[in-house]
This record gives C-alpha cells, structure tokens and sequence, in this order.
C-alpha cells in the first residue's frame, strides 16, 4: 500500500492543481459511393456509409490522477455492399463495408505510469497494430491490416471487436515494444448483434500479438517507422478440436523527400493451415506538392494476394486515390481501382474497374 501510494499520490496532488474539461467529443461520418464499371460480378452501383460517436475522458483533466484515460466509440454502417455483390474481390474495395449494424465499437481504459501503459476493455487491434502511415490514406482494406491475418482469424478489427488487454512499453526514444491479448472466439452478428455480449472461457482461447518498432529512420535526416510483429490464436471449437495458427507481418513506412513517402505490408501464415498464406503491399504517398494546397495528398498503392488453391488466382489490386481537404472538418476522396482476378467468390471472374467517391465530415 505505501509503494502504491507513493506512485500515485503525488500524480494526485499535482492533477489537482490542473483540473480542466475532461471530455472530449467527436463525431464523424463517412460515405462511399462506388461504381463497378467493367468486369467482377456486373456492373452497377451502390452507396454505403458509417457514422462514429466518440466519448473520452482524462483523469488528469478530471484533477483525479495523471495518465489515466477512458475511450467510448459507438458505430454504424449502413448502405450497400459492392464488393459482395458487384465486384465479388477478395480484398475489399471499400474498408467501411460491413453491412447494416449499430454496435458498440470500443470501450477501453488506459493507464499510463511512466513510459509503460496498459489498456483493458473493448478495443480495435487495428487501432495500434499493423498499421502503417502511408496505407490510411487508401480505401482498400487491405491497406488497413494485412489480409492473411485478417481471412485466417477472426481478428478484433472493424467492425467487430473484441475484449483484450494491451501492454505498451517505450524502451526509448526510438524503441518501442506492445503485446496483446485478446478473446479467441468471435460470436459474429447473429448471436452479438450489438456488440455487447462478451464472454471468457477457456474454450474460446485466445488471440495474442506482441509487435516491435524501430522510430529510427534508416534515410539519414528523414522520419521513419519499422514494425514486426507476430501472432498466435487457439481456440477450442468443439471438445476435443483444438483451432490453432500463426502468422508474422512487418509495417514500414519512410519519408524519401519532403514531399514522397514509401510505406509496405507484408504478412504470412503457415501455407499448411491456411489457404491465404501470403500477401504484398507496397505504396507512395505526395503530400505538399501544391502551396495553394497544403493539406491535400495523393497516393498510388497495389496489394497482392497469394493463395495455395484458388478458382480465380492471385488477387492484385492497384489503387490511385487523391485526398482533397474541402474544409477543416470536410474532405474528398475521388478513387480508382483495378482489381486483377477478384478472389472473393467461387467463380473466375474478369479484372474490374472500380471508381469510388469519399467524402469525411469529422468534428
């Protein structure tokens, strides 16, 4: 008690001298109107959207204690689905598809205790893991997590998360080191269609992911950001039937120039376990290339899908996107991808051209 008080205590008193509003609120909307205009399962088009409702709360702020952090982030996707049933790819053209659900998406608490931080409750692995920079520019989904882990596991991303427990620890200035764990079974919409029902169990095993980062440039003079990572499920599906896999990824992103960044994911999985057992991305971003237009970017960026058996092939999607900031709180994202043997269906199907429309209101 006395070693705990002496952490803590002192956070305390100071806080209290600090005492401001500690909520935060936000919302947010974004839409897609996407247009299938050659190949895949027919042609046509389709919207879809997904709204955000974000609550957080600062103990610091609160004048209770320093570090301590509460996130609140409830969702809903509604609209069409084109990949389902336009384009028929493997990698989703659009990354807010996800039907019609309103859910809770992230409810978590976080404690930050010198350079260590811990986070326990309802949270997106995506949030913190396998992402890169330069791939939150694309709207394809595979540019959000790698999709060998994604296909393989039932990964805690959007839309359906997942109860874990998170550990962070900032080694130094440029080292980095988290691990997670996570529950091992998703139930799926039918059975938790809000995204309340939670359970632990042994047999539902687990989901764990332990991720390193160099914040070292390996450009002399530029900013630079290296991850790798791994992760292991187990899960008993039936008594008796034990579900277990494995896989690794590395994340990279590097500033070239001022202007032009590189960025890469790559991920693998035992070609044994898992019919998807590889996949490449590789991307460039421009950002500043107009004075008149300082916050606008553009980026060209293909992904490539590797499976053991597949009736389509290998999946490679090359996608060319343009980010034009409207506003402070609005933005445009004009889209085109070409999407070679879409491998989301059980049927060869010819490449399609996909051209979407993204517009963001954040506030």
């Amino acid at each position: 008690m006395i070693a705990l008080a002496s952490i803590f205590l002192p956070q305390v008193l100071s806080a209290q001298t600090e005492k401001e509003n500690p909520f935060i609120f936000e919302a947010s909307y974004v839409g897609d109107v996407v247009g299938n205009f050659a190949g895949g399962i027919k042609t046509g088009a389709a919207y879809l959207g997904m709204a955000n409702l974000k609550m957080g709360f600062d103990t610091k702020k609160a004048g209770w204690w320093k570090g301590g952090e509460l996130f609140v982030n409830g969702g809903n996707t509604h609209g069409g689905e084109p990949s389902a049933t336009l384009i028929g790819d493997f990698q989703a053209a659009s990354n807010i598809e996800a039907g019609n659900h309103t859910y809770l998406f992230e409810l978590w608490y976080r404690q930050t205790i010198g350079k260590v931080s811990i986070t326990a409750g309802l949270q997106d692995l995506n949030a913190d893991y396998a992402a890169s920079e330069g791939g939150s520019l694309f709207n394809n989904s595979y540019f959000g997590i790698h999709s060998v882990c994604s296909d393989n596991i039932s990964v805690p991303i959007f839309p359906l998360t997942a109860l874990g427990l998170n550990v962070g620890w900032d080694i130094a200035e440029d080292y980095r080191w988290q691990a997670v764990v996570f529950d091992g079974t998703s139930y799926g919409w039918d059975a938790n269609p809000y995204n309340v029902k939670w359970s632990l169990s042994a047999e539902d095993g687990f989901f764990a992911v332990t991720e390193f980062h160099l914040g070292k440039s390996l450009v002399k003079g530029k900013n630079g950001k290296y991850k790798l990572g791994a992760y292991l499920h187990r899960s008993e599906m039936m008594p008796g039937e034990v579900l277990k896999n494995y896989g690794f990824y590395f994340v990279g992103d590097q500033e070239i120039t001022n202007q032009l960044s590189l960025f890469t994911q790559i991920g693998f999985s035992p070609k044994k376990y898992n019919n998807h057992f590889q996949c490449y991305g590789l991307g460039a971003t421009l950002k500043n290339f107009s004075s008149q237009r300082p916050d606008d970017n553009i980026g060209l960026a293909a992904n490539y899908a590797i499976f053991k058996e597949n009736e389509a092939g290998n999946e490679m999607v090359i996608e060319l996107i343009y980010h034009f900031q409207v506003s402070k709180n609005i933005y445009l994202r004009p889209d085109i991808q070409y999407i070679i043997n879409p491998a989301g269906t059980d049927k060869k199907l010819n490449n399609a051209l996909v051209g979407m429309l993204r517009f963001g209101i954040e506030f």
